[in-house]
């Protein structure tokens, strides 16, 4: 019999039946995976806590003709707080629609995997900006799916002073004053967001949230990177929209 252990956090469930449930798995040797949990939403259930949406498990799965059945789950972090907290939950909520979005099935995606555990860690254990979380995943993402914008200096002349810089849509990257006529789309940034921005892109996945900005270079590196992710993904992501209609 075909039997894998894998870690995994679940991205996807969905009820069926009077007890079962169809999750999508996010796992480290498999990438994006369907499997059948029979009996998960029974009280006694072993399956229950595994199968939670965003809890990370190590797996063990049946190989089947049409979809993966999940045979037993170790709970690694259930991530109780973002389920539980309506903030935490619209931004992680948020993520996940992108990673569905991007992970292949079958297709082994770890650095993705590290990326999404790790922000997912940040918002539910530390007390960091969930915007500032969300920006870093956003961006760190695009960098690791081949999308990384050109942040080393200007574009067209070699500048790394990220002094009155510019964001190109259409070059993909930074763009100084004097090297912008004729874009104009590019969208001006502090030195301070510039600098945030290439920090993230070329930063190691252990250290890319050490860091702080000011509220308003959040909201500069909000604007570069809802554009850069339509731009390239061909989506706009607008489940945050809920928060600032809340507000």
């Amino acid at each position: 019999m075909s039997y894998i252990k894998t870690k995994g956090i679940v991205l996807k469930e969905m009820n069926v039946g009077e007890a079962d449930k169809i999750l999508t798995i996010f796992s480290k040797s498999k990438g994006k995976i369907s499997g059948a949990a029979r009996g998960a939403r029974r009280p006694k259930s072993r399956l229950i806590a595994g199968t939670q949406l965003f809890c990370y498990s190590e797996f063990v799965l049946f190989k089947g003709k049409d979809m993966y059945s999940v045979n037993s789950c170790d709970v690694i972090e259930p991530f109780y707080e973002i389920r539980e907290d309506l903030v935490k939950l619209t931004y992680a909520a948020h993520m996940n629609e992108i990673v569905m979005d991007n992970v292949q099935e079958e297709q082994p995606s770890s650095k993705v995997l590290q990326l999404f555990l790790n922000s997912l860690y940040m918002l539910a254990k530390t007390g960091k900006s969930p915007d500032l979380i969300t920006r870093v995943f956003e961006i760190k993402l695009m960098s690791i799916l081949g999308y990384a914008p050109s942040v080393m200096g200007c574009l067209k002349c070699g500048r790394e002073d990220f002094k009155d810089f510019y964001f190109s849509f259409e070059h993909c990257g930074f763009l100084c004053r004097q090297c912008t006529e004729g874009d104009r789309y590019a969208l001006r940034l502090s030195e301070g967001a510039a600098r945030a921005i290439h920090y993230i892109v070329y930063s190691n996945m252990k250290n890319v949230f050490n860091f702080e900005v000011s509220n308003s270079i959040l909201l500069e590196l909000e604007k570069v990177s809802k554009r850069y992710m339509k731009d390239r993904l061909d989506k706009e992501y607008n489940k945050l929209n809920f928060l600032k209609a809340l507000k």
